[in-house]
């Protein structure tokens, strides 16, 4: 009589994957550190590297590129997440930089553009080699055609046409020093694969990820909450709707969407039914043009 099959779920392969990247980078780089933002994506990130080195400590810090226009809600997350698992959190400050003339604010007012000096200025301080962030292939498509491991030169630049093979789960972490290598170990999971992950953890997030009362605007066909960051334009109207947000980043170009997802389960249905990416459906700068994600990953981006 022969043994049943053992049969691993897609969750349990996709999270395997991860851990194994993870375990790979400590193994080959000397200063890591994760990006961590207090997003649904990150949040998962720091899951994974909890699992991966457990009993331990997480054996790395976690960094937030802070451009000073947040949500509260996350980061009180941030701030209340850090504190239990005892990590140290490196603060990578846009407002500090603009204040020391490190930096010129945008015309347009987003900060996402200047965060690429600050955290690069980040990187050379603390000498990090490997920064790990929850960057997803399905998310945009200059993210879809990056390497699990990415090499970035000595300026922090990504040049998509010198990357390395990933041949057979093989990784190849090898720098010069002053170069890095960004790695992503979400890079196979979607949107829903996240959720149903969060799901299954019993992972806490952020209170905006689910749908609740706020006052937005509507401009360019995206809800924007109004803050001390959006202020209403002639014609805009200030409505109250009920809302979530997909992904957190800059609170000036993050948008909403409608939703009466409440509950992870709820937020399930309604990502398994929609034909939108949530970049291409709540984030102002990916507008810019047709290649704003990749130009700014080109300069040193996540």
């Amino acid at each position: 009589m022969t043994a049943p099959a053992y049969q691993v779920s897609h969750l349990d392969a996709l999270e395997a994957e991860s851990i194994f990247v993870m375990r790979e980078v400590v193994a080959e780089m000397e200063r890591p550190v994760l990006l961590f933002s207090g997003g649904k994506d990150s949040i998962v990130m720091l899951r994974l590297a909890q699992k991966a080195f457990a009993p331990a400590n997480v054996p790395f810090p976690v960094m937030h590129v802070d451009t000073g226009h947040n949500f509260p809600e996350v980061l009180e997350y941030r701030d209340q997440r850090v504190a239990e698992l005892g990590l140290h959190l490196v603060v990578a400050s846009v407002p500090d930089a603009l204040a020391r003339g490190l930096v010129r604010e945008s015309p347009d007012g987003m900060r996402n553009r200047i965060q690429t000096p600050v955290l690069l200025a980040a990187v050379e301080q603390h000498r990090f080699d490997a920064l790990f962030g929850g960057a997803r292939r399905d998310e945009e498509k200059a993210r879809a055609k990056e390497r699990v491991f990415s090499f970035r030169d000595e300026f922090g630049q990504w040049d998509p046409k010198n990357q390395r093979p990933e041949l057979w789960a093989l990784y190849n972490g090898r720098h010069h020093p002053g170069e890095s290598i960004r790695v992503f170990p979400l890079s196979n999971w979607t949107e829903l694969d996240v959720w149903h992950y969060i799901a299954r953890e019993r992972i806490p997030l952020p209170s905006i990820y689910y749908a609740h009362e706020r006052e937005v605007i509507e401009r360019d066909g995206m809800l924007y909450a109004v803050n001390e960051f959006v202020r209403p334009r002639a014609g805009e109207e200030l409505v109250k709707e009920r809302v979530r947000y997909r992904t957190v980043g800059d609170a000036s170009c993050t948008a909403a969407v409608r939703s009466d997802a409440d509950t992870v389960e709820k937020v399930i249905e309604e990502v398994a039914a929609t034909r939108i990416t949530e970049r291409g459906a709540t984030r102002g700068d990916d507008r810019v043009s047709e290649a704003a994600m990749e130009d700014r990953k080109r300069e040193g981006y996540f």
